[in-house]
């Protein structure tokens, strides 16, 4: 085949310029074929757009909904997303870059359709004022300070700056995220990595209930005493649900702990893909706002989610689950610890109740 520099399909979704195309690699296939007739797979790209988020797993995570609108309304537009967690985003994005030199040198040498800075880290928001795009949403750098590009971003910047604001807000953080992208959210799901290739010895036809019992190292005010892990544990297994204790390497240890005196299953800590697959196996989750919540999310699971320190508004469960609060108002509102350890304050019972209702015990055959 005599193929020149002008028959390649620079516009195409798969087209790489370093090393082979994918359609190539699995099919043989060229741009164009001998009788000059474009690659069947050719799927033409006539926009860039740029998604920063840098942001923990959850909050990347729980922002992939937005790729549901982007390829709705830029159904031939080629998508990339600069973050630090790479691992975590869903392969339906064109381009996936980490934070490295290497990546940020790329996208300098870029000019994209559309910008979405949707992180009010000064790293986020001064890349937003050093990269090119004709049309730019979000957050930017003004003097050393984080603003908002436009009034679509005011609502997210005023309620992170003020805590009377945003403890009356009653959007729900996607519904915020779309407003600053200019669209309307309309209970658009997670996109979430693959979650198989794991095998689990788990007990057959039970309902399990993941109980995930850390929170990180940061906000340990929405701990939740061990004593009450333990209650919780026992009365699901006293009541034919199988009890799976989950967390990571932290909360090792107290898993253990946890396991030897409640009876409940605990089968360690894994790697984060791996972590994913244990939390599919769960029919229902019990934790604190985590990384967690949103696999638990993310996954469409049932979940009770525990909240003692965040507007209660911002998480959305598309109505698969439900939030218990402290029997009062602790006063902790988002501080990393709680003097008034306000957690002690939400129930056994009530918790427990609530696995109930969202997921009745199966009735072994």
């Amino acid at each position: 085949m005599n193929l020149t520099i002008k028959d390649l399909k620079f516009d195409c979704r798969h087209f790489r310029g370093d090393i082979p195309c994918k359609p190539h690699k699995q099919h043989g296939v060229h741009c164009i074929d001998d009788r000059g007739n474009d690659c069947q797979y050719y799927d033409q790209t006539t926009k860039k757009i740029l998604i920063i988020k840098l942001g923990a797993i959850g909050d990347v995570i729980r922002t992939t909904p937005l790729l549901h609108k982007l390829k709705e309304v830029e159904p031939h537009a080629e998508i990339w997303w600069f973050t630090l967690t790479p691992d975590v985003i869903p392969k339906s994005v064109d381009v996936i870059l980490p934070y490295t030199p290497q990546s940020m040198a790329t996208l300098q040498a870029i000019t994209f359709d559309t910008l979405y800075c949707l992180d009010k880290d000064k790293e986020a928001c001064a890349l937003s004022v050093l990269l090119s795009a004709r049309v730019k949403k979000g957050f930017t750098l003004e003097n050393g300070k984080c603003v908002p590009i436009d009034a679509d971003g005011k609502h997210k910047y005023l309620t992170g700056i003020f805590d009377d604001l945003s403890k009356t807000n009653t959007k729900s953080y996607q519904e915020e995220i779309f407003e600053i992208c200019g669209f309307t959210f309309s209970s658009e799901e997670y996109m979430m990595p693959d979650v198989n290739g794991y095998t689990w010895k788990l007990p057959p036809r039970k309902n399990i209930i993941g109980l995930n019992t850390g929170c990180g190292g940061r906000w340990t005010s929405r701990l939740w005493p061990d004593k009450y892990w333990i209650a919780l544990a026992k009365k699901l297994k006293k009541a034919g649900y199988v009890p799976l204790l989950l967390g990571g390497e932290q909360e090792h240890k107290k898993n253990l702990k946890l396991a030897q005196q409640s009876g409940a299953l605990y089968l360690g800590h894994f790697p984060l893909h791996q972590f994913l697959s244990e939390v599919n196996q769960c029919d229902l989750v019990v934790t604190a706002v985590t990384m967690a919540m949103h696999f638990t999310i993310g996954l469409k699971k049932k979940i009770v989610l525990f909240n003692n320190i965040f507007n209660k508004h911002e998480f959305e469960l598309y109505d698969r689950g439900t939030i218990l609060e402290p029997d009062f108002e602790c006063g902790c509102f988002y501080s990393p610890t709680c003097p008034n350890n306000c957690m002690q304050y939400l129930s056994v019972e009530r918790v427990f109740d609530a696995c109930r209702q969202l997921l009745p015990v199966k009735k072994m055959k």
